[in-house]
């Protein structure tokens, strides 16, 4: 398989992880997420567990040192202060 065709978005039809899965498998072995489509619709993508890891993990460094924060201090913010903040930032 040549790159060119390798580095095409593969979008298949959720059956197709039923009927071609040794297929569908080979390709997330690859790095290649899989988009699957259910009556022509975007459902789910299936990805290789070292790929979804490499998405991942930022969030879960940043829910750490939240918590970490969150357990140090009483300080609370409602949705209101935090997108009121947001929105300062943005206009000022």
């Amino acid at each position: 398989m040549s790159s060119e065709v390798s580095s095409m978005i593969q979008i298949r039809p959720v059956s197709d992880l039923r009927n071609k899965f040794p297929e569908i498998e080979s390709m997330v072995n690859e790095n290649q997420p899989v988009y699957l489509t259910k009556n022509g619709y975007g459902a789910m993508v299936v990805l290789s567990l070292r790929k979804y890891a490499e998405l991942t993990d930022d969030v879960e460094m940043k829910l750490d040192e939240a918590d970490y924060v969150a357990e140090s201090t009483d300080v609370r913010y409602t949705h209101n202060d935090v997108f009121s903040r947001l929105k300062e930032g943005l206009d000022g």
